[in-house]
């Protein structure tokens, strides 16, 4: 009698289903990789196959929650199959090798470029900007950009230079309260009432400025309500002020939600580069950009806007590149997915 299953069942041989020795690499919860709780406190000390590696992390993701369903995200969620191709193509590119990568800084240029356009940037001159990893830290190069601004002006001037502060209303997400905390700048917290739509109230705003106010921050989109804030009425305030008392007060404007969506659902608002006090605007591009985390992108309305003790130049990637971002590798393939979505849209 025989004992291959193969001889016994007609066509089974040609499928090969016969009996085979079980090896530990088969099993994903029958081997001692899933079976031994691991030493969380500790680096692993063996190996493991990657079948079993790929099921651990796989069903350990299974607890959180299902992105599409978060309503409090303030990311994307969802792109098209071929934004995703993209991604993955793109996944191994670091954008900050440009000297290697020089079709992706042409995307990068060109991203650059249509933001200029749509933030009404001045056309005589390249723009001046970068993709960032996400709205913090285009927040933060605006606010330094500020700091650095004052600083030398106040210096040349002979003044002292040691007691900047910046202001913004007390509505304002986190990010601007740790570009104060982080870069050493005194937060001057301007009260939201429900007169001013519990966004910043420009006239108590006003009444704050002094010779050390390095700028102010004003919001498109705040995190609470979704208001924007008054740029222009803002600007013409600081105008009057200066035209009073010579000081010079410049606005980042913090795009948040709004500056991928101000230009087209409100055309006619004023906002970008075209309010005379507005220097610099961040935004998220995982917002409203629809593309996935982390990406955001900050341009200053000019080259003079941005201090050249801010930028560095290396040479050690190939090619001389200058940087000014606070995050040096970045993924170019998210870059490379918004870039998709511009031409598609």
């Amino acid at each position: 009698m025989t004992e291959n299953i193969g001889d016994l069942i007609p066509g089974m041989r040609q499928l090969s289903m016969r009996r085979r020795t079980l090896t530990e690499s088969d099993l994903t919860y029958g081997s001692h990789y899933s079976e031994t709780p691991s030493d969380t406190g500790a680096f692993p000390s063996n190996t493991m196959p990657a079948r079993n590696a790929y099921q651990i992390v796989h069903d350990s993701l299974l607890f959180d929650g299902d992105p599409t369903l978060n309503c409090a995200t303030f990311l994307t969620t969802w792109m098209e199959p071929e934004a995703e191709k993209l991604i993955m193509e793109n996944l191994g590119k670091n954008r900050v090798d440009i000297d290697e990568y020089e079709a992706t800084e042409r995307i990068h240029r060109h991203c650059l470029a249509f933001l200029a356009d749509l933030w009404r940037a001045p056309k005589n001159e390249p723009p001046t900007g970068t993709v960032v990893v996400g709205s913090s830290e285009g927040i933060m190069l605006g606010g330094l950009a500020m700091k650095w601004r004052w600083r030398e002006r106040r210096l040349a001037e002979g003044k002292d230079a040691s007691k900047p502060n910046i202001i913004f209303g007390a509505d304002a997400q986190v990010a601007l309260e740790k570009t104060a905390r982080y870069f050493d700048i005194e937060s001057r917290l301007v009260p939201v009432s429900d007169d001013s739509r519990y966004s910043l109230d420009i006239h108590k705003a006003l009444e704050m400025v002094d010779e050390n106010t390095i700028g102010m921050y004003v919001i498109l989109g705040t995190t609470y309500t979704g208001h924007f804030e008054q740029v222009a009425e803002m600007s013409q305030l600081l105008e009057k002020l200066k035209a009073e008392t010579g000081l010079d007060i410049p606005i980042h404007v913090d795009g948040a939600s709004g500056a991928f969506v101000a230009p087209f659902a409100f055309p006619n608002l004023k906002w970008g580069f075209d309010v005379p006090h507005v220097v610099s605007i961040s935004t998220s591009g995982h917002k409203f950009g629809l593309t996935y985390p982390g990406i955001g992108w900050v341009l200053w309305r000019g080259a003079e806007y941005l201090p050249n003790d801010l930028t560095f130049e290396l040479a050690y990637l190939g090619g001389l590149e200058k940087t000014f971002t606070l995050n040096f590798s970045h993924p170019a393939c998210f870059l490379i997915a918004q870039y998709y979505n511009f031409i598609r849209f």
